[in-house]
């Protein structure tokens, strides 16, 4: 079975604002080139991101063609966007939120002065859904955490992608910064609501664009209890008390040629993520980037700059689809 994570890079019927195809040819052409990437992948169990319409998602999968089920967050950000999932089969939705995990206070998001001004949720919602398998049930989080994409207030509602100066920019990285380590700390959270102090025998899958590396501050926070990780062996194989609570990033399993998802101003980055449960770790037989049967190959992805309207009306994403494979 195949489960993973992919960023669609604004899945959008034409038209329907900030980043979607200007023509129905294009979209036509984004939805088939995503289609065949599925297709290959032939997930049990794929989170998404950047959905804008149920329609479109709809789309989608009719392209790629047989029976689907798919689940959106009510949650969108400022651009109409949203995390999903798509599924071989039936969902339960465990939860849907955007609140702030508990005690986190709202975060200063630009230069505003009033508390008002403050986040004080994430910019997208959380979603987790349940799914039976022969071994049991799976429960997956899907997430976008705040991008390290900076943006400016402009005149209106069009924002800037370049800054007046050099303090701006510290500033708004700076909050950029705040924001997605809240938003890491909610998404802990929910891991722990779907964990139940249990990992050892649940299987827990937390996946997602997390808009960061695997050493990132923000990314480690989802981990939870620190000491076994994938890339130290004689802590992994070693058993102990955070088990229960821990999440393994699989990223030490693909392959070093494959170990990124994204390329930024030509350097390529693993910001695409699956964190497992301890049970679910150790069923993993295979991790990878972009298609399972092109793991000896070069990864091809575009690279991609501080102006996204660049890549309006391309096909494909300028993000690889993160994947395991685990139960076979």
């Amino acid at each position: 079975m195949l489960l993973g994570t992919w960023n669609l890079e604004n899945l959008m019927l034409p038209g329907s604002g900030d980043g979607a195809p200007e023509t129905d040819a294009e979209y036509e052409a984004k939805v088939t080139s995503l289609a065949s990437v599925i297709t290959a992948l032939d997930p049990m169990l794929l989170g998404v991101q950047e959905v804008k319409q149920e329609e479109a998602l709809d789309d989608l999968v009719r392209a790629v063609g047989g029976e689907w089920h798919t689940a959106l967050s009510r949650h969108r950000d400022a651009r109409g966007i949203r995390v999903g999932f798509i599924s071989r089969t039936p969902m339960r939705v465990r939860r849907d939120t955007r609140v702030f995990a508990q005690k986190l206070r709202p975060v200063q998001s630009d230069d505003g002065a009033q508390p008002g001004d403050h986040d004080q949720e994430a910019s997208r919602g959380f979603l987790a859904v349940e799914v039976d398998t022969a071994d049991g049930p799976v429960r997956v989080a899907v997430a976008h955490l705040k991008s390290k994409l900076l943006t400016y207030p402009g005149n209106g509602s069009k924002s800037r992608f370049h800054p007046h100066n050099e303090a701006e920019r510290a500033r708004f990285g700076a909050y950029a910064l705040y924001r997605r380590a809240a938003e890491a700390a909610t998404l802990r959270g929910l891991a722990d609501f779907l964990l139940e102090d249990d990992g050892r025998e649940r299987d827990v899958a937390v996946l997602g664009d997390m808009n960061d590396v695997v050493n990132a501050a923000t990314t480690q926070i989802l981990l939870g209890p620190p000491g076994s990780e994938l890339d130290r062996e004689h802590a992994f194989r070693k058993p102990d008390l955070g088990d229960a609570l821990r999440l393994w990033n699989v990223a030490p399993l693909i392959p070093v040629k494959r170990r990124f998802s994204r390329v930024n101003f030509g350097r390529g980055e693993l910001i695409d993520h699956v964190l497992t449960s301890h049970r679910l770790v150790h069923r993993v037989s295979e991790a990878g980037t972009g298609l399972p049967d092109q793991q000896d190959r070069a990864l091809e992805l575009p690279s991609v700059g501080d102006d996204p309207t660049e890549r309006v009306g391309t096909p494909g994403s300028d993000h690889a689809p993160v994947w395991i494979r685990f139960g076979d």
